[in-house]
């Protein structure tokens, strides 16, 4: 009987000691120090005090998640008070639910350093498994929880209601005041930027907009808004797995970004034992911040995102480095002596250079913009300019040449602290390239040169008058010979292709590049196709944008009428999308960005409005770096700056005409949003709009097919057996809804391209896409 009386007192002991420490309910007079805490009965989560990395001395009284090597921190006690913050104490302080029924945080010397902000009396004290730590009245009601004083993270079940808000850490081991904050309003859900330490907010980088009553993180793992009119908008589709079998949370983090993260319990060959991201807002911080503020990194400072862990990294341009690099917010600073204002041009030039940096812009940071100059005065500009720290290049794309000492002005950085008081003030913003390298502020002040490539180009572009003289046309664009076309094309053998006004060669210069080309060859000469080249050569030679087919120049001799265009190495998103080998998911969503870019400067931002009327996989052609280029734009009717619509007759091609063509209506940009629309759900599904001869009826249409798919929550049927796609899934329907607001048959309805961006960037949040009928409206 011994060993069974051992046995048994043993089993007594461990239980006492587990109900101690994972009892349900935590009486009035419980009290705990540093070297104990509150488990929930599950033992998954803990309340009490948690070490702060590297402060081995401090505490924060925080919820943590107990089963998870990291401990990570899910809520922790701040200040109340119009800028909260967190609360620390020292070893010796206690934490006790008095006899009184109130929970008070008593430092070394019995201060009280903390008391919740609860109404009433607690009768008991509970860790639950959900992760909320509650103290519950008698009659069996929460007088006051964690989930409703949030820090910056929500757990499932968690609901956030009008005049909650979440704010970011400054870091991910500082638990001070970030310089992010996720507020819920009447009105919609907001990411704000804030000033630290002032706390000043500034305008929005992320919303939601409409009567919202509540942010609900779900028990499916799904996070999402509810309005008053009882409508869901998702912010992210929900768990990756059964919430059994994994940990979840969401959390706004120090780099602005609103994460839904997902713990696999159990480890597993697809899933090790981390934190792995399933869901954020916005998709891309680094293009999200704009306006005022230091945005993601900081000033003097550029934000790259990895599309694969979807964290950001921070980067110093060169010769400059950060201000702190545990704080790489701060920014950056030039680690040498800047150009002083005394300097004549002679020496300036002697001092300082022009160092290259590809794929990023500074949009609203230039001070100054010249034009017209040629491709030399500008650098020189810079140069010579004590104010000048970048010179921007357009042509399509952006190059910035940073201003750098020569390798004789090298100086070190303990000159710089008067020199550079100019810059402090200066706040300016970097935005990322296709190549994902996005927003934050560079360089302080930006002198914009906009020129384009060749030796005597300018940005004025005359109107023309007449095409019997090449002479006369005023445009940045080479002159060629007939002669010269005919050799570099052999005659006009190979063609590429035929457009509305004739057909496209390819051709190969005789210059010390072998530059290749395609040549448009004009085949009509009478009125209506001399007024139509005229057109198509006025526009064309006025529109730059990365993601357009560039005019390199004209042939006007004779009745002869020819076009020539930057050759398109990889050939027409017509041929590479339905082809037998399916294009990779991150290739298919840059081809998407890009093609809605260029339509957007089309509409919106070239110096004539320009419909394209026929925008379809044929006319989207593709660089050696499979960067998605519009082609075939000028041959349509135009949209001038003091017009906003215009008739004509139907243009376009079968599959991708809006339906107000065959209607008498006006005919607005919102023909080349409609037929985006299609294109868009072509890119997901990697197959035609109309394949009649698809087995299943309801798919033989693509758009019908997708509308379906999405109003009955299965999107994933669009992209079966694509499994890039299917991992992607919170992508694939923030996109099938952005075509389903393309495609609205009311015109009216649909949203301008520049929403279109802001939708598939994840900049904005997208409501349920309405039917037609509805009255709802994205403008």
């Amino acid at each position: 009987m011994a060993p069974l009386f051992l046995l048994s007192l043993l089993l007594l002991l461990l239980l006492s000691f587990t109900s101690v420490h994972a009892q349900q309910n935590i009486t009035l007079g419980s009290s705990q120090g540093p070297s104990n805490f509150w488990l929930s009965p599950s033992g998954d989560f803990a309340f009490g005090f948690r070490p702060i990395e590297g402060n081995t001395s401090s505490y924060l009284l925080s919820v943590w998640f107990s089963k998870i090597s990291n401990k990570t921190v899910a809520w922790y006690a701040k200040t109340s008070g119009p800028e909260p913050a967190p609360i620390q104490v020292t070893s010796g302080s206690r934490l006790q639910l008095t006899l009184g029924g109130t929970l008070s945080l008593l430092d070394p010397i019995n201060t009280e350093a903390w008391t919740p902000q609860s109404v009433g009396v607690a009768a008991y004290a509970s860790m639950l498994d959900t992760g909320n730590f509650v103290l519950v009245a008698a009659d069996g009601t929460t007088k006051w929880g964690t989930f409703k004083d949030p820090a910056d993270t929500i757990l499932p079940t968690q609901v956030l209601t009008p005049g909650m808000t979440l704010h970011s850490r400054i870091i991910a081991t500082d638990y001070s005041n970030g310089r992010f904050i996720l507020n819920i309003q009447t009105d919609g859900v907001f990411l704000y930027p804030v000033a630290v330490p002032s706390g000043f907010q500034y305008d929005s980088y992320w919303s939601t907009v409409g009567n919202t009553t509540r942010l609900v993180f779900d028990s499916t793992g799904r996070i999402y808004i509810t309005l008053d009119n009882s409508t869901q908008t998702n912010m992210t589709l929900g768990a990756i797995g059964s919430m059994a079998d994994y940990y979840n949370r969401a959390t706004l983090d120090p780099d602005g970004v609103f994460r839904q993260y997902a713990y696999p319990k159990k480890a597993s060959n697809q899933w090790s034992q981390a934190w792995s991201v399933v869901g954020m807002e916005p998709q891309n911080i680094c293009l999200a911040m704009t306006k005022v503020g230091s945005g993601t990194c900081g000033f003097n400072s550029y934000c790259m995102l990895d599309s694969t862990t979807t964290q950001t990294t921070c980067m110093c341009p060169t010769q400059y480095s950060f201000i702190d690099e545990e704080r790489k917010y701060k920014g950056c600073k030039p680690d040498f002596q800047t150009q002083s204002c005394d300097l004549d041009e002679e020496e300036a030039m002697k001092q300082f250079k022009l160092t290259t940096m590809y794929h990023v812009n500074w949009p609203l940071a230039d001070y100054e913009q010249y034009s017209p100059i040629t491709e030399n005065q500008c650098p020189q500009l810079c140069l010579t300019d004590c104010f000048c720290a970048v010179a921007v290049f357009y042509d399509g794309g952006s190059t910035f040449l940073i201003k750098v000492p020569t390798a004789t002005n090298n100086n070190t950085q303990s000159q710089l602290s008067k020199s550079s008081k100019w810059k402090k003030d200066k706040k300016y913003w970097i935005f990322g390239s296709s190549l994902l390298l996005g927003s934050s502020v560079l360089l302080v002040l930006v002198l914009i040169c906009i020129l384009l490539l060749g030796p005597n180009y300018t940005i004025v572009r005359k109107a023309v008058p007449s095409l019997q003289s090449s002479s006369n046309l005023g445009l940045p664009l080479k002159a060629f010979t007939y002669a010269e076309l005919e050799k570099a094309t052999g005659g006009f053998q190979e063609v590429l292709g035929t457009g509305a006004s004739g057909i496209v060669y390819k051709g190969q210069l005789q210059d010390q590049h072998g530059t290749c080309i395609a040549v448009k060859k004009i085949d009509k000469i009478e009125q209506e196709s001399e007024k139509e080249f005229t057109a198509e050569v006025q526009v064309i030679g006025q529109t730059h944008h990365k993601n357009l087919v560039r005019l390199l120049g004209l042939c006007n001799e004779g009745k002869e009428r020819l076009l020539i265009y930057e050759f398109m190495s990889n050939g027409s998103l017509n041929r590479i999308l339905f082809g037998d080998v399916k294009l990779q998911w991150n290739l298919r969503v840059q081809l998407a960005l890009g093609i809605a870019r260029g339509l957007l400067y089309l509409h919106e931002e070239c110096s004539t409005q320009i419909i394209h009327c026929d925008i379809k996989p044929q006319n989207i052609l593709l660089d050696d770096n499979c960067i998605a280029k519009i082609s075939d734009f000028g041959l349509a009717k135009l949209l001038r700056t003091n017009q906003t619509q215009t008739n004509t007759g139907i243009r376009g091609t079968r599959g991708y005409v809006a339906p107000e063509w065959f209607k008498s209506v006006a005919i607005t940009a919102k023909v080349d949003v409609y037929s985006f629309g299609v294109i868009l759900l072509e890119l997901i599904c990697c197959r035609r709009n109309v394949e009649l001869e698809a087995t299943e009826e309801d798919q033989k249409i693509l758009t019908d097919w997708a509308n379906d798919s999405y109003r009955c929550g299965r999107v994933d049927f669009l992209v079966e057996g694509d499994d890039e796609a299917i991992c992607n899934l919170k992508v694939v329907e923030r996109f099938v809804a952005v075509a389903l607001w393309c495609l609205q048959e009311d015109p009216t309805m649909r949203p301008t391209m520049l929403k279109v961006t802001q939708m598939l960037d994840g900049v904005v949040a997208i409501p349920t896409p309405a039917d037609p009928p509805s009255s709802l409206s994205l403008v």
